[in-house]
C-alpha cells in the first residue's frame, strides 16, 4: 500500500525553541504516513512529533529509560492501531516521537551520511517502534533492521543507507 493510500493521519509537529531539522514538516508528515502505509495500517492515527535539543532529549532519556546522556530519539507508544477497544474508524493515538536534530547531525557525520538521511531513518525507527517493532533481543533486531532497510532504501529512491544496525547509535556513546 502507497504512502497515498492511508488512513487519515493527524500530526502534531513541534520544534523547541531554536531547534531546525534537516527536514520541512511536510517531510516528516509524509514520512511517517509512508511507514504507517507500508505497515498496513489503515485506522486514523494521532502522531506527536518534538524536535528538541540536546537537553531535553536527555532528560527524556533520563526519565523514560533511565539513561543518563543525550540521545537520537526516544518513541513513547500509547494505542497500537489494532486495539480491540477502540472502535470502528476511532483515531487511534499512536504516540509520540522525540527527534534531537542537533544529536542526529553530529552522528551521521559519525557513520558518513547525512543529517536528512540519518533523520529519516531515526523517524522511521521511531515509527516503527510506536507500532511494536523493537531491538532489545537480536532476532527482533534482525526483523527492524531488514524492515528499516526497506523503508528508508524506499524513502530516498533506492539511495538509502545500506545495511543499518540499529545498535550502531548506542556504541557511537559507548552504552
Amino acid at each position: 500500500m502507497g504512502a497515498s493510500q492511508a488512513s487519515e493521519e493527524l500530526f502534531d509537529i513541534s520544534h523547541e525553541d531554536g531547534v531546525e531539522a534537516p527536514l520541512t514538516d511536510d517531510e516528516i508528515r509524509r514520512t511517517v504516513a509512508f511507514v504507517l502505509a507500508e505497515e498496513g495500517v489503515t485506522r486514523p492515527c494521532l502522531v506527536s512529533v518534538s524536535l528538541v535539543g540536546d537537553g531535553r532529549i536527555h532528560e527524556l532519556n533520563r526519565e523514560w529509560r533511565g539513561v543518563d546522556r543525550a540521545t537520537d530519539v526516544i518513541s513513547l507508544e500509547c494505542e497500537r492501531p489494532d486495539d480491540p477497544d477502540l472502535a470502528d474508524g476511532e483515531p487511534c493515538e499512536l504516540g509520540d516521537i522525540a527527534l534531537a536534530p542537533a544529536y542526529i547531525e553530529r552522528q551521521a557525520a559519525g557513520f558518513g551520511t547525512s543529517p536528512a538521511a540519518e533523520f529519516t531513518l531515526l523517524l522511521v525507527h521511531g515509527t516503527l517502534h510506536l507500532l511494536g517493532y523493537d531491538h532489545i533481543e537480536d532476532a527482533d533486531a534482525e526483523v527492524m533492521e531488514a524492515r528499516e532497510d526497506e523503508l528508508v532504501s524506499a524513502l530516498l529512491g533506492g539511495a538509502g543507507l545500506g545495511h543499518v544496525t540499529t545498535t550502531r547509535h548506542r556504541g557511537a556513546e559507548g552504552a
